[in-house]
């Protein structure tokens, strides 16, 4: 059974390991040695975790946390979905991103915008498949990953 709820202080730990699992499948293969191993070891979804709280959305699979989304700035963008890559699949992406938009909407917000590196294909096909399209495609300099990154704009009309 998939169930999508907020996160409670006490999983933060397990959180961040999910999201460092999730970020070393998609984004570290693209980014310089030194940078992997400093984000492997200081793990910055623990402060992220601490910060936003019950703000993040944790879905969960049969009773066990299987990824986590959020909306950092709580605008209509979609900033984080990251998903274990044991759950990959199974369609906790799509439960969260699906309330995330429900509280973008919720929010007065008419569009839902997310943000993809181009590599990650799976997750820019799971975005395409859930009615995102396209609006921008740039190649950025990433500071805290210390390496450009093609990235994509994509944005869904939620009404």
């Amino acid at each position: 059974m998939l169930v999508i709820r907020s996160a409670k202080t006490d999983e933060v730990n397990h959180l961040a390991r999910i999201g460092l699992a999730a970020w070393s499948k998609g984004i570290k293969p693209h980014v310089p040695e030194h940078v992997s191993r400093e984000i492997e070891k200081e793990n910055p979804f623990l402060p992220f975790l601490h910060e936003m709280g019950s703000r993040v959305l944790v879905a969960e699979i049969d009773g066990e946390a299987a990824g986590i989304g959020a909306c950092e700035r709580a605008d209509d963008t979609i900033s984080d979905i990251w998903i274990d890559p044991a759950f990959e699949g199974r369609g906790a992406g799509s439960a969260l991103i699906k309330a995330l938009e429900a509280e973008i909407s919720d929010r007065g917000y008419a569009q839902a915008q997310i943000h993809v590196a181009a590599v990650n294909e799976r997750a820019l096909g799971l975005y395409e498949h859930l009615g995102y399209r396209q609006i921008w495609r740039k190649t950025q300099f990433d500071p805290i990953l210390e390496t450009a990154l093609e990235k994509i704009g994509l944005s869904k009309n939620l009404r």
